[in-house]
């Protein structure tokens, strides 16, 4: 078996290059200090040895891990199996690598999950975090920002922490414009399969329905879910035999309106003819669901790329092509992005 190679040392570099060890460790950690001929000797020895800094050690000297955890306060097949988790890693992942940052996947829902979090938050192998989906039982923002880490929130948070920044979409308005769209077809019994109330996602989209339907809105026609398809399975069954006169349903989702849709046809409703639904998100789904989602769009992936690039500010480092919307965020430390309505054949 051939011996395996070992890796080029900043010492090896330094004899090549003719320099002191000091000098290489000045230039690859980027410090302008070092004459440019000396440099320019320093990057040549680099590319024929094929050097490759010690990450660690990197770390070390220039106090940065080059990398940013997304963390998010939900199960595994929760994150990965909902299309919302997947556009907003997306868009995050894509803007840290064109800085030359790394992310990493941190995952949290009890407290063990937490104290661990906290671990590896402490022991820096991060230069700042991302949280989405947080619920109340647990302040993830406060606990990330209590470890003296930047962080940037996905949505409002739970908690108030004047000095963090969060990217949300008009939750509210969404609800808005899905309660409006139901009463002008004419839907006179308008329920709703609301997220879950220790989010501010589920609480603002509910918030904006029942501001719009008014008079028209009624508690027995609010049914909790949990932003899966089983649950808003689930949840739309419970409506039907709670009241069977249901003809319009706003869901705060569109994987809890698949959902809606399945327990709608098992109950032999059609829809749009005798129901009306409405999903939230525009989600790849939405399209070709049967049949396919009159849904609330937002921008998700825009939200994950503006989250990045808020970190990247905040950690005082370049932000390649930033977006419109961020010199709003410098503004006020926080954006909310607009929401639309996509008409489909649902409703």
């Amino acid at each position: 078996m051939m011996p395996a190679r070992q890796r080029p040392t900043l010492e090896q570099v330094a004899a090549r290059a003719g320099v002191s060890r000091a000098t290489v460790s000045r230039v690859v950690n980027g410090s302008p200090t070092v004459e440019e001929a000396m440099a320019e000797r320093v990057r040549a020895a680099v590319d024929e040895l094929g050097y490759v800094p010690n990450p660690a050690a990197r770390a070390l000297m220039t106090r940065r891990a080059d990398a940013v955890t997304l963390v998010a306060a939900e199960a595994t097949s929760r994150v990965f199996g909902d299309p919302f988790f997947a556009a907003v890693a997306r868009g995050a992942s894509q803007e840290l690598a064109r800085s030359g940052l790394h992310m990493v996947l941190s995952m949290v829902q009890t407290d063990e999950d937490l104290d661990r979090l906290a671990g590896f938050l402490r022991g820096g192998h991060v230069d700042g975090a991302l949280v989405i989906s947080e619920h109340g039982d647990h302040d993830v923002v406060g606990l990330v920002e209590g470890c003296g880490i930047t962080v940037v929130a996905g949505g409002r948070p739970v908690a108030e922490h004047p000095g963090v920044g969060h990217v949300d979409h008009d939750n509210v308005e969404g609800g808005r414009l899905a309660a409006r769209h139901l009463l002008g077809s004419g839907r006179r019994c308008i329920a709703t399969v609301a997220g879950p109330q220790d989010m501010t996602a589920g609480t603002d989209r509910l918030a904006g329905f029942r501001e719009a339907l008014g008079e028209a809105f009624d508690e027995e026609l609010v049914e909790i879910g949990d932003f899966t398809t089983t649950g808003g399975a689930l949840a739309t069954s419970v409506l039907l035999q709670r009241r069977p006169d249901v003809d319009g349903l706003f869901v705060a989702n569109d994987l809890m309106a698949l959902g809606a849709l399945t327990a709608l046809r098992d109950a032999g409703r059609s829809v749009p003819g005798d129901v009306g639904v409405i999903g939230f998100d525009d989600a790849d789904v939405a399209a070709v669901a049967a049949p396919p989602l009159t849904t609330v769009r937002q921008r998700t992936e825009t939200q994950g790329r503006l989250m990045a690039q808020l970190l990247l500010q905040r950690l005082g480092r370049p932000v390649p092509d930033p977006l419109p919307e961020l010199a709003a965020v410098e503004a006020s430390g926080s954006v909310v992005l607009g929401v639309e309505l996509v008409v489909r054949d649902s409703a």
